[in-house]
């Protein structure tokens, strides 16, 4: 059996990954009034997680992005899954930065309100993220790679 991993896939769901991971780090050392590791571990988070938008859209423009591959008749419960990730994620996205921005301006309390919020749609995101991932690269053998409209809505 033959088993190889796409690179660019595989590297920016690392990233993203260890960004889930820094954000974990984060909301404890926050918890312990650790201020300073807290800023620290939320911009190393918002460093990997630019470095895998970075790597993601690149892909999407240069390469484009890969079909689900897996049965027909699942594929329509991957797609819905697909587009729950993708706007979960875009959700994500908007309020990490509004999250990092009112952190570092000291706007205290609109970034002790959407912090916790923010962090479990990061983990969720995180989720299936790889969830999305495995489904199309490990689980089964990706599709056709094409363009992002095409991958997504199957046509």
């Amino acid at each position: 059996m033959e088993f190889s991993l796409p690179i660019l896939p595989t590297i920016s769901t690392t990233f993203i990954v260890l960004s889930a991971i820094m954000v974990a780090i984060g909301w404890v050392q926050i918890s312990k009034r650790k201020i300073d590791a807290h800023k620290k571990s939320m911009t190393i988070a918002g460093v990997f997680a630019s470095i895998f938008f970075i790597i993601y859209v690149s892909r999407t423009v240069f390469v484009g992005n890969t079909a689900f591959g897996g049965p027909d008749d699942i594929k329509i419960y991957f797609t819905i899954f697909l587009i729950f990730h993708i706007t979960l994620a875009t959700i994500g996205a908007v309020m990490g930065i509004i999250n990092l921005y009112t952190g570092y301006k000291n706007n205290l309390t609109l970034h002790r309100k959407l912090g916790p919020i923010t962090s479990v749609i990061w983990f969720v995101t995180a989720i299936t993220g790889v969830a999305v991932y495995l489904l199309l690269y490990v689980f089964y053998h990706g599709g056709e790679t094409t363009s992002m409209i095409k991958a997504i809505l199957g046509f």
